[in-house]
């Protein structure tokens, strides 16, 4: 089986139908762990005390509210050259997701930021071009629900996530695109000497782990729900004709 042959609905709905029930038990498994292990099982940070431990959600957020856009992105190139209606869909299906994601990371960053700051908010880099990445996604999810063509409504869209891209882009290496800011550096390196200690690195691993799990059976549960209202759009408009 080749990767084009999900572009299949009916072999993208098989095949996702048998993998939503490990997904979903592997994932509940991941987050129960990672973030009982971490909020429970590891010490205080001799500096930040225990906020240090809203790691384990603003993280493993910030990275998957990232990585989202790119898999949209990803998946609308695949639309824009292959004309697959599973892959925008799949795209339209991961936008709320993302928000939630971006939600989650600046929610839980303010919590971070504000005994860290002495604020809850700050004009850094960062946060900024995070935020504006969660504007982009507003819009995104916006501009699918305003046009009624769903071809058109792809293409739209797909356009809207190349230029978000650029957001995306610059909320994972603001840090390193500008040396100013309040915002930390990375928090996971190949460089050990700034990777965060191992008491607080594999618990949040198993976090990660959780987030990406979730996202990828949401996104697949969410995009068969798409495609099987897209079927009941057409079959309606088909009746209305015979009638």
């Amino acid at each position: 089986m080749t990767f084009w042959e999900f572009a299949n609905p009916k072999k993208f709905l098989a095949w996702s139908e048998r993998a939503l029930p490990f997904l979903w038990v592997a994932a509940a498994l991941c987050l129960v762990v990672g973030l009982v292990w971490g909020f429970f099982f590891t010490p205080d940070d001799f500096r930040q005390g225990s906020t240090v431990k809203i790691i384990y959600l603003h993280v493993p957020s910030a990275m998957m509210a990232i990585n989202i856009w790119v898999m949209m992105l990803v998946t609308s190139l695949i639309w824009i050259v292959r004309r697959h209606h599973v892959s925008a869909l799949a795209a339209r299906a991961a936008a709320p997701v993302g928000i939630a994601m971006t939600l989650i990371a600046l929610v839980t960053g303010a919590i971070w930021g504000q005994p860290m700051w002495g604020t809850w908010w700050a004009w850094d880099p960062r946060l900024t071009s995070f935020l504006i990445l969660f504007l982009f996604y507003l819009g995104y999810v916006a501009l699918w629900e305003a046009i009624d063509n769903p071809d058109t409504a792809a293409d739209l869209t797909s356009v809207l996530c190349l230029v978000g891209s650029v957001f995306a882009v610059l909320s994972r290496y603001a840090v390193n695109f500008w040396n100013q800011g309040l915002h930390q550096g990375a928090t996971l390196s190949l460089d050990k000497e700034e990777n965060i200690a191992d008491v607080f690195y594999f618990p949040l691993l198993v976090c990660i782990a959780g987030f990406v799990l979730l996202f990828v059976a949401l996104v697949l549960y969410r995009t068969g729900t798409e495609i099987r209202a897209r079927r009941l759009k057409a079959l309606m408009a088909r009746q209305r004709v015979q009638a």
